[in-house]
């Protein structure tokens, strides 16, 4: 399930538009036959549009986007995902996670920040939910791990966040998933751009897109493995969200 699929050029003109939300709002309703939260929707509006700009800046006009795209047998949701070619002419797709966040604190789990969302709350920290994302699609699509796989990058997008050197969510315990899975702050503006460019700047999306949503859910073979190894009583799931949030709290 997805709320939106369609060329970049397109996802850009819906924001410029102001249509975008109304339009995932209306998909939402189609399938769960009932509305989005107000705050969803804000969030939508927000937060698409500051991609959006990126999207513009950068000249992604030829990509293919999925919004709001539901990770199988999950009740999880990508923000987004955006797919093309690079100049080698290899299929690849950016998961890109967005926050509204505009402060952190310290939190003790591993994997754990402090942050303001309805309320102060305990979150995994960006870069680790959006690795998990990818990891859980590499595991369980198999556009992203059968044959010749479209290759799969993640990265988060802070629109709200300023940037200072000692905060915490560039730490030295978020050091590997910083450098797994990029995080881009209001400042990283051209860095984010960079970033996309280099994966995505041949084009041809669409083509790309469809072999996306034209794929089938089907276990890997690491999964599989994984399944072995829980059996034999080494348990190696990817945990999503709130689900690595009492993991961390009940073993740190």
């Amino acid at each position: 399930m997805r709320l939106f699929a369609g060329t970049s050029q397109q996802f850009i003109q819906d924001t410029i538009q102001n249509q975008i939300a109304e339009k995932l709002r209306l998909a939402f309703f189609n399938y769960f036959r009932f509305n989005p939260s107000p705050s969803e929707i804000n969030s939508w509006r927000n937060s698409l549009r500051a991609l959006s700009q990126v999207f513009q800046y950068a000249n992604l006009v030829d990509q293919g986007i999925i919004l709001e795209y539901q990770l199988p047998l999950s009740s999880k949701r990508l923000d987004c995902l955006i797919c093309g070619r690079d100049v080698s002419a290899n299929d690849n797709a950016v998961i890109i996670e967005l926050k509204q966040w505009d402060k952190c604190e310290e939190a003790n789990g591993e994997n754990e920040v402090l942050t303001w969302v309805g309320g102060k709350r305990e979150m995994l920290h960006p870069s680790v939910q959006v690795g998990l994302y990818k990891m859980y699609l590499e595991d369980t699509h198999t556009a992203f791990h059968d044959k010749t796989p479209i290759a799969l990058n993640a990265c988060t997008y802070l629109h709200n966040y300023n940037y200072y050197s000692e905060d915490v969510l560039f730490s030295e315990k978020f050091k590997v998933a910083l450098e797994n899975y990029p995080l881009f702050t209001a400042d990283d503006v051209d860095k984010l751009k960079n970033y996309l460019t280099v994966k995505l700047k041949k084009g041809d999306g669409i083509e790309v897109l469809r072999r996306i949503e034209e794929s089938k859910y089907r276990p890997s073979k690491k999964l599989m493995d994984h399944v072995g190894n829980l059996i034999k009583g080494k348990s190696e799931y990817v945990l999503l969200d709130e689900q690595q949030v009492v993991y961390d709290k009940v073993f740190f």
